[in-house]
């Protein structure tokens, strides 16, 4: 008997020696985690291109030559942060995030391993700058700052006739996250220059959405403009059914959008911007330098337009616009 206890002393040893391993301890290849803030199929893009920048440097799953630990918090803020303290214990060699709230909690959270964020503003404008004015020291991968709010806005200015005297654009935005109020405050001072009235009303969650957006079209707008924020990702598909019953065009300035219902957009292509950001993880897996890395800005925006909600609006596009 006192053989086999120390028998199962040594087992139990053992087995919880193998299961606080390292990850790539099994196999000796890089280990990356990603975390996404929610479950989208626009945003899963990112990851999509993220993974492929990989592939295209010679990091493949299938070839055995890297793994991943792909986690998603779906929509959940306690969870999101238990995935990146996951991370941080099987200390992976690097976090991919997406979505803005997945990018803090990963900053917030996790101060040795360096990660690289996509589908996120840049830190400036999500206040993460450092007491010194500068970025975190290990944030990395791709941001957007707003500038492309304004060409996307000015595209309903252009489409859409009032129907009293001035245009009358409503949207909603979650007034906890900085880069959606960010965006607002944005909006309004860009209408106000353009003599539209914006009519937004706040909301914490994509629950909310219904009853927000239903109110906002009772104050007779012209048009929504759908914000970029993780809110209205997540509950774009009842803003455009209740925004269609009243005979309401959705414009936005992400291109993911677009493909779902919205009209048109001059925004970010969400799987080149994944693969911007997985190419500079590249980069780090091969020589595991940061020197010349930094938050870089988006290359890829495009101008889009979606030919059925164009045709039930009655709006013409130029060729300047590619149909999704």
């Amino acid at each position: 008997m006192k053989n086999l206890r120390i028998t199962l002393l040594v087992l139990t040893v053992s087995i919880l020696g193998y299961s606080c391993q390292r990850p790539e301890q099994s196999g000796g290849v890089p280990v990356v985690g990603f975390v996404e803030a929610f479950e989208d199929a626009t945003i899963a893009q990112a990851r999509d291109g993220f993974e492929a920048a990989l592939r295209d440097s010679g990091y493949s799953e299938s070839d055995g030559t890297i793994r991943f630990v792909r986690r998603n918090a779906q929509g959940d803020a306690a969870t999101l942060n238990q995935i990146i303290s996951y991370f941080n214990s099987q200390q992976v060699d690097l976090i991919g995030t997406s979505t803005t709230l997945a990018t803090i909690a990963a900053v917030q959270r996790s101060k040795d391993i360096p990660i690289f964020q996509t589908v996120t503003a840049m830190p400036e404008i999500l206040g993460l700058l450092e007491s010194d004015g500068q970025p975190p020291a290990l944030l990395f991968g791709t941001g957007e700052n707003l500038n492309y709010i304004d060409t996307s806005f000015a595209i309903i200015t252009q489409m859409v006739k009032p129907k009293g005297e001035q245009l009358r654009v409503g949207m909603i935005y979650n007034q906890s996250e900085p880069q959606s109020v960010e965006a607002y405050k944005r909006i309004e001072s860009l209408a106000e220059s353009m003599d539209v009235h914006v009519e937004a009303l706040p909301l914490n969650n994509s629950a909310e959405a219904q009853l927000v957006v239903r109110t906002l079209l009772t104050n007779q707008i012209d048009a929504f403009f759908a914000n970029p924020d993780n809110t209205v990702f997540a509950a774009f598909e009842t803003i455009l059914k209740n925004c269609h019953d009243k005979g309401v065009p959705v414009f936005t300035s992400e291109s993911g959008l677009v493909s779902r219902g919205a009209v048109a957009a001059f925004g970010a292509d969400i799987y080149r911007w994944g693969y911007q950001s997985g190419a500079q993880a590249a980069v780090y897996l091969k020589n595991r330098l940061t020197d010349s890395l930094q938050v870089e800005m988006l290359q890829v925006r495009k101008r889009v337009y979606n030919p059925d909600a164009a045709e039930r609006f009655g709006f013409s596009f130029p060729e300047t616009f590619e149909a999704l």
